[in-house]
């Protein structure tokens, strides 16, 4: 996710049924197409924050669903075994373990 789109979705989330044009991450590249007053900077600025560390919380997660065997592997695997086959399991743990949960 860009900054610009991490910018943007913390004013959204401020202002979620506003109409919003977002130019840049300064807050001074914010402008509101109605006449919806402009939170405060700090408030801005604040969710931004907290949007972007939501970001590199679940960071863990995308690294795992790069790495995780394609689902139709394992439902074939699941399919050819009758059981959930030991190898499979093993092959999802390690991910998980490489990539744990913060």
């Amino acid at each position: 996710m860009t900054e610009l789109a991490m910018f943007t979705e913390a004013v959204k989330n401020l202002l979620p049924n506003t109409p919003i044009f977002i130019e840049g991450t300064n807050y001074e590249d914010i402008s509101i197409l109605d006449d919806t007053p402009l939170p405060e900077e700090k408030d801005v600025l604040a969710e931004y924050a907290k949007v972007k560390q939501h970001y590199q919380d679940i960071e863990y997660q995308r690294q795992r669903t790069r790495e995780y065997p394609s689902i139709g592997d394992q439902l074939d695997a699941l399919f050819k075994a009758g059981v959930f086959p030991e190898e499979m399991s093993a092959q999802i743990q390690s991910v998980k373990d490489k990539y744990p949960k913060p």
